[in-house]
């Protein structure tokens, strides 16, 4: 493909990070998901809720672990500008027998929040493994996906999510 359909490859195909310095600042927010399989010896001691397990409860944690990466993505994520982030909020639900998390993250910036918002849920969901992965190993993190970005340029909604908020 041509480097200039990347915006992180400059004319000569080079890695380089995005001058945003001409963009105006503009509220922008983005929502991603991730869905945590959980095998049937996992799934179990949920029930309805959280899990309550030896490093805390479950939900908690990974709700917390999802807040503290998507304020650090740029040290993760490399040519990400640091946002100085005005709001995240990461939801998580028990759908038997899996988990969804989803996240939103909200900004006034010259870029987009994306990568904060995927951030969030990958940290969250691996959250999820690290503390059942005492009870099994057949633990699968699925579709970890943008689902809306609003503000800036392009405006973007996953099929069948509904208008965004």
């Amino acid at each position: 493909m041509p480097a200039e359909s990347f915006s992180h490859l400059n004319e000569r195909g080079e890695t380089r990070m995005v001058d945003v310095s001409d963009k105006p600042e503009t509220r922008r927010r983005a929502v991603a998901e991730a869905w945590v399989k959980l095998p049937a010896e996992v799934a179990i001691h949920f029930r309805e809720g959280d899990l309550h397990g030896p490093k805390g409860p479950v939900f908690s944690v990974a709700r917390i672990a999802g807040i503290q990466a998507a304020k650090r993505t740029a040290e993760w994520i490399p040519m990400c500008h640091p946002l100085p982030l005005d709001g995240v909020d990461v939801d998580i639900q028990w759908y038997a027998p899996s988990v969804r998390i989803v996240a939103e993250a909200r900004v006034k910036a010259r870029t987009g929040v994306e990568m904060e918002a995927l951030t969030a849920v990958s940290a969250a969901a691996l959250t999820v493994y690290d503390m059942c992965k005492g009870l099994s190993h057949d633990i699968e993190i699925t579709a970890i996906r943008l689902m809306e970005k609003t503000g800036g340029k392009h405006e973007y909604r996953r099929a069948g999510t509904g208008p965004a908020r």
